[in-house]
């Protein structure tokens, strides 16, 4: 069966307490707003992933939380992956390619620019660059996570909060 990886940007984060150590940093009001939205989207496509896998990070642990809660999935399936912590696209790839094979359609929850660039680096560059709370999802021809490499990815869609067209 083929893979499906949905990369989710964690939701816009605080900045109000300048001594909070980054790993720390929770969400916005904004951000508490879109991630469900976020999550809703998914539900109205009826693109539910079997597996979250998140940043231990706040920001992007919360975010993993809200779009479960709207899945319906206990927060204690949601598996914290240590080395998505601002992890570069190489190492994301690591991560990607180390997933259970079980799982047809998993979504990452991580940060930027990684995220982006892991994208940009399975869909051969097609320039994307995730805003906060911003969603890609991608399709690979495999039935093995550890087979995902560069240019195997098919762009199924791109969203994010703002995106005014996916409303309609």
């Amino acid at each position: 069966m083929p893979k499906n990886l949905l990369l989710i940007r964690h939701a816009k984060s605080g900045w109000d307490d300048l001594l909070l150590p980054d790993f720390q940093r929770p969400l916005n009001e904004r951000g508490q707003k879109n991630a469900p939205e976020m999550a809703q989207r998914m539900i109205k496509k009826q693109l539910i992933p079997q597996q979250l896998v998140s940043s231990p990070a706040l920001r992007a642990l919360s975010t993993a939380k809200i779009f479960a809660s709207t899945f319906k999935i206990d927060h204690s399936e949601i598996i914290q992956e240590g080395e998505i912590y601002e992890a570069h696209s190489q190492t994301l790839l690591e991560v990607v390619n180390n997933l259970d094979d079980s799982s047809e359609f998993t979504a990452l929850f991580g940060h930027n620019p990684g995220l982006s660039d892991l994208a940009n680096y399975f869909c051969d560059n097609i320039g994307f660059s995730l805003p906060t709370c911003g969603m890609i999802l991608m399709k690979f021809p495999f039935d093995k996570w550890q087979m995902l490499s560069k240019g195997t990815g098919e762009l199924i869609f791109f969203d994010y909060p703002k995106n005014i067209s996916s409303l309609v």
